[in-house]
């Protein structure tokens, strides 16, 4: 396993949707691999692949609960929606800043796991809110995008202030 360097916005990779994922092999073991480690180096709960400059179909979620239980979503759609809900946001490419995001209050999404097998997974509060920030990573789709303009902007500016003082890409 091996961190893999971020890519932060306003990178045009976070802008494109994501190619779906064929080859289950090796190369793409490794690269899920990594982004666990990506992951958890950078302290976050999901990571997609265009967050590491892959512009592939597959996210790594770990919320952190007891008993531990990471997976991975290859290929994913949400399938259902229900209810709306706000939750503060925050992301890994956006590093710094947060900002409440209104979403879908529980979803139900189709995917695949990391050897190709389908399976769904569904969910509200924190698993809800984590599969559709992922889900928009794969679609080119940032928290920010889901602001008023102005508060996008103040978003922006807080996390551009926090990567140079960190001097973070």
């Amino acid at each position: 396993m091996a961190e893999r360097a971020m890519v932060y916005e306003p990178d045009s990779i976070l802008r494109k949707k994501a190619d779906p994922v064929s080859d289950f092999g090796d190369e793409f073991q490794q690269l899920v691999d990594d982004m666990f480690e990506t992951m958890y180096a950078n302290k976050g709960c999901g990571l997609a692949a265009p967050q590491i400059g892959i512009g592939l179909q597959v996210s790594v979620i770990d919320l952190g609960e007891e008993p531990a239980n990471p997976f991975v979503i290859v290929n994913p759609e949400i399938i259902e929606r229900t209810g709306i809900h706000n939750m503060e946001a925050g992301c890994l490419s956006v590093p710094g800043a947060f900002a409440a995001v209104e979403r879908s209050a529980t979803v139900r999404v189709k995917a695949q796991d990391r050897f190709g097998k389908p399976f769904e997974i569904g969910g509200d509060g924190l698993l809800a809110e984590c599969l559709q920030h992922e889900i928009d990573h794969l679609n080119g789709v940032l928290f920010i995008d889901h602001l008023q303009p102005v508060k996008k902007q103040m978003v922006q500016n807080k996390s551009r202030k926090f990567r140079r003082k960190n001097k973070l890409g």
